[in-house]
C-alpha cells in the first residue's frame, strides 16, 4: 500500500489524478477501475450499501490493480474512521465539514502521534496484523490521504479557518449539495455554485491545498482540470455502467 499512496500523492501534486465514486460489492468492478487506468476509486459508505467488513474485500481489488482505494465514511465518526483504516483505506474521504474544529477532529481521530489520537491495534490488516514493524506501521499509516469535503454555505465562511488545519491532503467540493445550500438543488452549471466553487479553488491556491470535485459530464472534467482542481472525481460506476449499456442497447435496437 505504501507505493500505491507514494504513487498517487506525486501524480496528485504535479498532473492531478483522476478516480470515481464506487458503490458496487464486487470487487472485480474495482479491479477494473485500474486496469483501465483510473489513479483511484472512492469506495462508498455514505450513498452506497457496503459495510466495513465487506469494504475489505474492495480494498484487496484495488490494491491488486494498483489503484488507490479511498473510504468515504459518513460521518467524522472515530470508530468507523478507525476500522476502515485499521482494513487498509489508503485514505479516508469525510463528508459536511463546516468549521476548524470539526476540520481539527478528523485529523485527531484518524492520526497517530504525534499528529493525533487514533486509536491503536497493531493485529489489523493495514498493520499485516502484527507481521509489520510497529513503528513503521505508525509512520506508515499518518502519511495515508486525508480529505475533507465542503458542501454548503456554512463551510465556504469558514473555509480560512479550515485551511489552516495541518494534514487536510484534499479540501473537496461537493456541487450538488453546494448546489442544494444555494437554493437550486442540482444545477451544478448555475453561475452561483460556480462561483462559490472558484472563490473555494481560489482560497486553496493561497493556502497551497490541493482542491477535488465531482463531475458527471466529460466535459465539466475538463473545465475543472483547466481551473486548477486536481482531484477529480467522474461520476458513480452504476450511473457509468448504465449510460454504456443504454448506448448499446440503443445501436443494436435501432439497427
Amino acid at each position: 500500500m505504501k507505493e500505491i499512496i507514494n504513487k498517487f500523492k506525486e501524480k496528485l501534486k504535479s498532473d492531478g489524478v483522476m478516480g470515481i465514486f464506487s458503490k458496487t460489492c464486487d470487487p472485480g468492478f474495482i479491479e477494473v477501475l485500474g486496469y483501465a487506468g483510473a489513479d483511484y476509486v472512492i469506495i462508498d459508505l455514505e450513498h452506497g450499501p457496503n459495510s466495513v467488513e465487506s469494504v475489505q474485500n474492495l480494498i484487496r481489488g484495488a490494491q491488486a490493480a494498483g489503484i488507490m482505494p479511498i473510504v468515504r465514511v459518513k460521518e467524522s465518526c472515530a470508530s468507523v474512521m478507525g476500522e476502515v483504516l485499521d482494513i487498509g483505506a489508503g485514505g479516508i474521504q469525510v463528508p459536511q465539514i463546516t468549521t476548524r474544529a470539526e476540520a481539527e477532529a478528523v485529523i485527531k481521530r484518524t492520526k497517530f502521534a504525534p499528529m493525533g489520537e487514533r486509536g491503536v491495534c497493531r493485529f489489523v490488516r493495514a498493520a499485516k496484523y502484527s507481521a509489520k514493524d510497529r513503528f513503521e506501521y505508525f509512520k506508515d499509516e499518518n502519511e495515508k490521504v486525508t480529505i475533507m469535503q465542503i458542501e454548503g454555505q456554512e463551510g465556504i465562511d469558514n473555509i480560512n479557518d479550515i485551511l489552516t488545519v495541518d494534514g487536510i491532503d484534499v479540501l473537496f467540493i461537493g456541487p450538488y449539495d453546494l448546489s442544494q445550500s444555494l437554493g437550486v438543488a442540482g444545477e451544478i452549471d448555475n453561475p452561483m455554485v460556480e462561483e462559490k466553487m472558484l472563490e473555494i479553488v481560489d482560497k486553496c491556491k493561497e493556502k497551497n491545498v490541493t482542491v477535488g470535485t465531482f463531475v458527471d459530464t466529460p466535459e465539466n472534467a475538463v473545465k475543472w482540470k483547466r481551473l486548477g482542481i486536481k482531484y477529480i472525481s467522474y461520476s458513480v460506476d452504476m450511473g457509468i455502467f448504465y449510460e454504456a449499456m443504454t448506448d448499446i442497447v440503443k445501436t443494436i435496437a435501432n439497427a
